[in-house]
């Protein structure tokens, strides 16, 4: 493990800062109790420090001023879920792209399956960009919500949210953003941006572990519960409670979780999210332009810095992607991620979905150059051995 590199940040940001895991383990051992569920000393610290949480992600993300309205979940894919089951009803539209993951692809699906919505798939430009006029004009008379993905967990490209979010604004449309690789590393205003719901999770760029994730709701958003259960207030009514933050959860939080997303938001803030995505995109360029002079090399929508995340997606021409990637793997200790990365209309519209996919490169804030020049001759040396 001491001798891997590791670029497959996009899958799961490691390792984590030091900060993460010493204030984890500090708070669980002294503060490891339910929070908000009694009056004793130790359950008020600890709900004080989930409080604290909200409020710095709601700083982080321009909420509008309610930290109760950040909300936790198991993980991004489950907050989507609550988010589009709890948003739509029965004969509504949703625009969505071809950019998007699959934790939001098949909740989408499965509500069009079963005769509930209709959905439209806008596609992305050869640079892997959505055109927010073609958002527009996809949009109907039954349009209830667009959901975009902020950026691409294959290709990296940032999505111009706020020009979408304008236009959703002006057809009375609810905007949901999927901000799963760009939280924590990418400038998220949701009220300059027109967003009605932010979703994020925790062990990416926001430097926490894994099991957390959730979403912001601006006031005013119709959202339904969706599930129900104990919230530790007013136990005698049988209803879910309507209010935030327990409209959106049910049941004992995932304390170690928050905790570690708390340290990791610190983090971020102390070391500046401009300068760690400073550092990462420079990076990402020299890895960007080392593979592109590769004989043999395909690298997809990877052309400059500008509205791009430290994602980089490629082939060895003629090779599947599982075979490189083992590769790097075995004879290079480079971890790696290969196959359609659970976003499969991306692979269609870059023509790599016959092929079984890519082998994406993500790099992190602990990454180097000496990781990014070794990755390079990793990869030149394996598309050598191709051409013999």
């Amino acid at each position: 493990m001491n001798k891997m590199i590791y670029l497959d940040n996009s899958a799961t940001s490691f390792p984590k800062p030091e900060p993460v895991y010493d204030f984890m383990r500090e708070f669980y051992c002294e503060h490891g109790v339910s929070p908000g569920r009694s009056g004793f000393d130790a359950s008020i610290q600890t709900e004080e420090m989930v409080f604290e949480t909200r409020r710095m992600l709601m700083e982080l993300f321009n909420g509008d001023g309610d930290p109760n309205r950040l909300t936790f979940s198991y993980n991004a894919s489950d907050s989507l879920n609550m988010v589009i089951q709890g948003l739509v009803k029965k004969g509504d539209h949703v625009i969505t792209t071809m950019l998007e993951h699959n934790s939001a692809l098949r909740p989408l699906h499965h509500l069009e399956l079963d005769g509930t919505i209709e959905v439209s798939y806008v596609g992305f430009d050869d640079h892997g960009y959505v055109d927010p006029d073609d958002i527009k004009k996809a949009i109907r008379k039954n349009t209830s919500m667009i959901l975009v993905n902020h950026s691409s967990n294959i290709i990296g490209t940032v999505q111009p949210v706020g020009a979408i979010g304008k236009i959703a604004k002006e057809a009375g449309v609810l905007f949901v953003v999927d901000g799963c690789q760009s939280a924590g590393i990418t400038e998220v205003d949701m009220q300059a941006m027109g967003i009605d719901v932010f979703i994020f999770t925790g062990h990416k760029c926001l430097m926490g572990p894994t099991g957390i994730g959730g979403s912001y709701v601006m006031n005013g958003v119709p959202i339904r519960a969706t599930r129900f259960g104990g919230t530790g207030v007013r136990s005698a009514q049988l209803t879910h409670l309507e209010e935030f933050p327990y409209r959106l959860e049910c049941g004992t939080l995932n304390l170690l979780g928050v905790a570690g997303l708390h340290a990791g938001v610190k983090w971020i803030r102390e070391n500046g999210m401009q300068q760690l995505h400073k550092k990462e995109i420079e990076l990402w360029d020299r890895l960007r332009k080392g593979l592109q002079q590769i004989e043999n090399v395909t690298t997809y929508c990877a052309e400059n810095t500008e509205n791009q995340n430290p994602v980089l997606s490629f082939n060895i021409n003629g090779v599947e992607a599982g075979e490189v990637g083992t590769m790097l793997d075995v004879d290079y200790e480079i971890a790696s991620r290969t196959g359609l990365q659970c976003a499969p209309k991306v692979h269609e519209r870059i023509g790599t979905i016959d092929i079984h996919g890519t082998v994406r490169l993500s790099i992190g804030p602990f990454n180097t150059v000496g990781d990014i020049d070794t990755a390079i001759q990793a990869v030149k040396e394996t598309a050598e051995m191709f051409r013999k």
